[in-house]
């Protein structure tokens, strides 16, 4: 491969790289054309990117990447055999859930690593990754919360409110005895 063309794939992950808020690298060793196609048919409708490069141009791309090149150490470790690179859309945790779900039923790809969030995880921690919230989920939940609280005291004025008018009708009636 010329040196050109070595150089534009590197780049073109260094920009998938600085444009993710999360990588996961997986391992899709095993994997059948129909398992393949499944997982990229399940992150297309995500909008998540998944590529599968030589593990020297990751590693060469993580080290020239702008958010990423401090993880070098941790992930060149995991840069061996069969690698995919996932990178997130919106969403940083999407794929993880979208590799617990795949993996439900089918056992691979197994996931090797993860930089979410400016954090580092390992290949124990893919169950954790699965179950943190989504920051649409966050939001959602602390809007609720948020709207608990001004339901109650509009409820507790509509109720004094209430109170006064059947004390001002009542006074009224007196008055008119």
């Amino acid at each position: 491969m010329e040196k050109s063309k070595k150089n534009e794939i590197i780049a073109e992950i260094k920009e998938m790289m600085n444009n993710s808020p999360a990588i996961y690298l997986i391992d899709f060793a095993g994997m059948t054309v129909a398992d393949v196609n499944n997982l990229r048919g399940e992150f297309y409708k995500a909008e998540i990117k998944y590529k599968v490069v030589k593990n020297t141009f990751a590693v060469r791309a993580l080290k020239e990447s702008d958010q990423y090149s401090g993880f070098v150490d941790n992930l060149s470790g995991h840069l061996k055999g069969n690698t995919g690179i996932v990178f997130s859309g919106s969403d940083p945790i999407a794929p993880a859930k979208i590799l617990k779900k795949v993996t439900e039923k089918v056992d691979k790809p197994k996931f090797k690593a993860a930089i979410v969030d400016g954090l580092y995880y390992g290949s124990d921690k893919m169950d954790l990754l699965a179950s943190l919230l989504s920051k649409e989920e966050i939001i959602a939940g602390i809007l609720s919360s948020l709207d608990s609280p001004v339901s109650g005291i509009v409820g507790s004025i509509n109720a004094v409110v209430r109170d006064l008018a059947s004390i001002i009708e009542e006074a009224a009636k007196k008055r008119a005895a």
